[in-house]
């Protein structure tokens, strides 16, 4: 080692740097998403990492986690200078990722998850038992009651991503835990239980990178926060409050684009009979944007999933009626065909196919319109869905990307894109902004706010309180499976926290 080398680790040692990644350049061809990034990684310590959507966070993380390897730049751990060869050597070395988008192989149960590729071995093969054991053990400290033997699959969304912190938990070895985007999914009650266990590696001298478009969460973990803006860190701060300038306030950037709507002729409407079990009537009328606001279990995806046909479990009473016709019987293809589109809670399994390009997810609601018999006219298909990336502002090098090239909050717009080129009457979106960071939402909410004033109703399930006062006009709040009330556009936080008895922190 030089001389100044041997400085450069003495002093990244003094100063209680883990890992410092140098000069991160990473480019896709023409487009670079990482410009000289310099990062570093504090032990024991939560650094925070602020950006808007496109910044190059997640980008930044694969890299530092093996998934991605940098086009230059190098990284040292522990004053080593490593070049990982994949995301189990960087396991290895002791880094793990929980990603934004899950990773689970959702035929296998949650035992089998935690541990693929690392079973706990005995003379006569897999100790299956000591996996279980520890899964339930692992669960419990997360307070999931979920049975180690359960299928991924037949777990909803919120659990799938407990148990991807679990599996990144149980490498007991990692010196980093690396999160992104780790609580887009999980319950109030859910981000408290996982903020007590990053205390708690804390106090063990782990170190954590933390990615979260949700400030007043970030202001209880962070010791470090530093901002990306376009492929560049523009700041390192060791107190979260001078960084805030790295993102913008969400309700800041919707003002302009706030609705006022007046109550429309009832030309079309949804009407939805015996919501969840009781008695109520639901009512969305053209030109209106309805929020359906409750907790983890409420019932709301259950309910768009209903009105848009693709529940698991069969629809046992009520009715749904679009412009006075009667949904029932008809299949998921049959109300698309009416003017209902459904953008699902988990984009990457239900709304996107990872292997293909930009193009062609965006393509696939519309392949009639530039098919005719058995050929298909490849004009006309550029035509429409260049037209598409353009009218949700999607932001790729091109339709013939790979939609994993893209950020969580482009892959949300290429969904949405891909529903407003059927030409719908109804748009049912199913908690739109999770796992997109605050411009994105700007965007999202800004083209729900163009489709209504297009007149086609738009409804929305959302868990943030904050994004029902920003653009809704009525407020449902769903709880246990039922509608609990309804509020106008005046209606604060305190008066809907207060339908669950819950006070509103200041």
């Amino acid at each position: 080692m030089s001389i100044i080398a041997e400085t450069t680790a003495q002093a990244l040692a003094k100063d209680g740097v883990l890992l410092s990644a140098r000069d991160i350049v990473k480019s896709y061809g023409g487009v670079y998403a990482l410009k000289g990034v310099n990062f570093e990684i504090h032990r024991g310590k939560v650094t925070r990492l602020f950006g808007e959507n496109g910044a190059g966070k997640s980008t930044l993380m694969k890299i530092l986690s093996g998934v991605e390897k940098p086009t230059s730049g190098e990284i040292e751990l522990d004053c080593e200078r490593v070049a990982f060869t994949s995301s189990s050597d960087a396991r290895d070395h002791g880094i793990s990722i929980i990603h934004q988008e899950l990773s689970l192989a959702p035929n296998l149960s949650v035992r089998d998850n935690i541990f693929m590729g690392r079973e706990i071995r005995m003379r006569t093969g897999v100790n299956f038992a000591e996996e279980a054991r520890q899964t339930r053990a692992l669960m419990e400290e997360l307070e999931e009651d979920v049975d180690p033997m359960t299928l991924i699959r037949d777990l909803r969304l919120v659990q799938q991503q407990v148990v991807e912190i679990a599996r990144a938990l149980s490498v007991d070895s990692r010196i980093l835990i690396i999160m992104d985007e780790p609580t887009s999914a999980l319950s109030a009650s859910g981000v408290e239980v996982l903020f007590k266990v990053i205390r708690d590696l804390t106090s063990r001298g782990v170190s954590i990178v933390y990615i979260s478009h949700h400030f007043e969460e970030a202001l209880q973990v962070t010791d470090y926060a530093v901002v990306l803006r376009d492929g560049r860190a523009q700041g390192h701060r060791s107190r979260l409050d001078h960084a805030q300038h790295g993102g913008r306030e969400l309700r800041s950037r919707l003002a302009a684009d706030r609705l006022r709507i007046r109550r429309c002729e009832r030309r079309r409407r949804i009407r939805l009979g015996r919501v969840g079990g009781g008695s109520s009537v639901l009512e969305v009328r053209a030109g209106e944007i309805v929020c359906i606001y409750g907790l983890m279990g409420a019932g709301r995806t259950e309910l768009l999933e209903a009105v848009a046909g693709r529940t698991r479990l069969p629809v046992t009473g009520g009715r749904i009626l679009l412009e006075g016709e009667n949904m029932a019987g008809l299949s998921i293809a049959g109300r698309i065909g009416r003017g209902f589109v459904l953008m699902p809670e988990d984009r990457q399994r239900n709304g996107l196919v990872s292997t293909m390009s930009v193009g062609s997810n965006m393509s696939f609601a519309i392949v009639r319109s530039f098919v005719k018999g058995l050929l298909m006219s490849p004009p006309t298909k550029r035509e429409l869905v260049g037209q598409s990336i353009r009218n949700v502002h999607v932001k790729t090098a091109g339709a013939g990307a790979s939609i994993r090239s893209l950020s969580g909050g482009n892959q949300q717009k290429v969904v949405i894109g891909k529903m407003l080129a059927t030409s719908p009457k109804v748009i049912l979106l199913d908690e739109p902004s999770r796992g997109i960071d605050i411009g994105a939402k700007s965007e999202v909410f800004r083209l729900l706010a163009e489709n209504a004033k297009k007149g086609r109703a738009v409804m929305y399930s959302t868990s943030e309180v904050g994004e029902c006062l920003s653009v809704a006009h009525p407020i449902i709040v769903m709880r246990r499976g039922k509608i609990s009330a309804e509020f106008g556009p005046d209606a604060d936080k305190d008066d809907i926290m207060a339908v669950f008895g819950e006070a509103v922190m200041a």
